[in-house]
C-alpha cells in the first residue's frame, strides 16, 4: 500500500525519507526546486532516496494514506480548498496545535473537511533530524477505528521508527499541541536566567495544566502520561533542537527570533487561554505564553505573574 506526504517542510520531508525505506512515497509542496539537488535545504546532509517523488501537483497524490505535516494554523486553509480530494482515505494529521479559528485539534478539521475519511493522528516526542537520519524515534498513532490504527501502525512503522497505536485521539492531538506551549515558558526560564529549577517547576506544573485540559475534554489521563503527552514534553522543554523552545528563549533574553520560522506553540498558547476561559479551567503558564507572544506580558513581570497566585496544595 502506497503513502504520500503533503507537507515538505523539515518534518514531512523526514517522514517521507522514512517510509520511502519500505516502498514508493510521493512528497507534495508547494515549492519543490530544490528536489533536483537531491536534499531537502532544511534537512542538509539528507540525501532523497530514489524511491521518493517530489512533486507540486495534487493530482499526483493518488496514494490512499496521506499524511498531512502541514502547520496547524494552515490546514484549515489547505483542507477548504483540497479536502474533497482527499476524501475516503487514511488522513493522518502530523501537525501539533489547536487552530486558532475553530479552537480544534487537526483531527477535527479533516473530519470537517472530509467526511467519508478514516482520520487519524501521529504525534509523539520527535525531531525532523533524527526520523531523517535513521536514528530509533517511538511515536503514537492514534485512531477512533481501531482496527484501521493497527492497519496503518504496521504501514507507518519503519526499522528505526516505532508506533505504538491508542483509540485516544483526543489525549494523544492535546499532548503534542500544549506542549509547544510548555515548551516556549521552559525557553524563557532559561533565556531569562531563572535556571534550571525553574524549568523543572514549569515543566511539573505545565504537565498538570496539559492533563487538566485535555482530560475535561475527553482524553484518558494515560495518555497524557505516554509518548504523546510527558515523553513529548521532556524532549521539547530540554532540547535546543524545538522552535518553541528556541522561541522562548529568545523571548526570555529579550532577543529576536528568527523571522518567518513557525513556532506552533504560540498560535496554541492564545487558542488554549480563549478556550479553557471558556470552560472555566486555569491554565496559568499558557495564560502566560500567550500574553508574551502577544506583548501582553513583559518577562520583567513574567515570574510575579506566576509566583504571586494564591497558595494553594499540589
Amino acid at each position: 500500500m502506497s503513502v504520500a506526504v503533503i507537507g515538505s517542510g523539515a518534518f514531512g520531508t523526514a517522514l517521507a525519507v522514512s517510509l520511502a525505506a519500505k516502498g514508493p512515497v510521493t512528497l507534495w509542496g508547494r515549492e519543490t526546486g530544490w528536489a533536483a539537488a537531491g536534499e531537502n535545504p532544511r534537512l542538509p546532509g539528507v540525501p532523497l532516496p530514489a524511491s521518493l517523488i517530489v512533486t507540486k501537483e495534487l493530482k499526483d497524490i493518488t496514494a490512499p494514506t496521506v499524511l498531512l505535516a502541514l502547520p496547524a494554523q494552515s490546514l484549515g486553509g489547505f483542507l477548504t480548498d483540497h479536502g474533497a480530494r482527499l476524501d475516503r482515505r487514511n488522513l493522518v494529521s502530523c501537525a501539533k496545535g489547536i487552530d486558532l479559528t475553530t479552537l480544534t485539534g487537526p483531527s477535527a478539521l479533516i473530519a470537517s473537511a472530509c467526511p467519508h475519511a478514516t482520520v487519524a493522528v501521529l504525534t509523539g516526542p520527535s525531531f525532523a533530524a533524527d526520523i531523517a537520519r535513521g536514528l530509533p524515534t517511538a511515536l503514537t498513532l492514534a485512531c477512533a477505528d481501531a482496527a484501521a490504527a493497527e492497519i496503518l501502525q504496521r504501514q507507518l512503522s519503519t526499522a528505526s521508527l516505532r508506533l505504538y497505536r491508542t483509540t485516544d485521539v483526543t489525549g494523544a492531538e492535546l499532548g503534542g499541541a500544549l506542549k509547544n506551549v510548555i515548551a516556549i515558558a521552559a525557553g524563557a526560564a532559561i533565556g531569562a536566567g531563572y535556571g534550571d529549577s525553574a524549568r523543572a517547576s514549569i515543566v511539573t506544573r505545565g504537565f498538570a495544566e496539559m492533563t487538566r485540559l485535555a482530560v475535561t475534554l475527553g482524553a484518558r489521563p494515560e495518555t497524557l502520561g505516554g509518548l504523546s503527552g510527558l515523553g513529548d514534553l521532556v524532549l521539547t522543554c530540554t532540547s535546543e533542537q524545538s522552535r518553541n523552545f528556541r522561541y522562548g528563549l529568545a523571548l526570555g533574553a529579550g532577543s529576536e527570533f528568527a523571522p518567518g520560522t513557525t513556532v506552533e506553540g504560540a498560535a496554541t498558547a492564545r487558542a488554549v487561554s480563549r478556550l479553557a476561559e471558556g470552560l472555566g479551567i486555569e491554565m496559568p503558564i499558557s495564560n502566560l505564553v500567550a500574553g508574551l507572544a502577544q506583548g501582553s506580558i513583559v518577562m520583567e513581570h513574567a515570574l510575579d505573574f506566576l509566583l504571586k497566585r494564591p497558595l494553594k496544595e499540589e
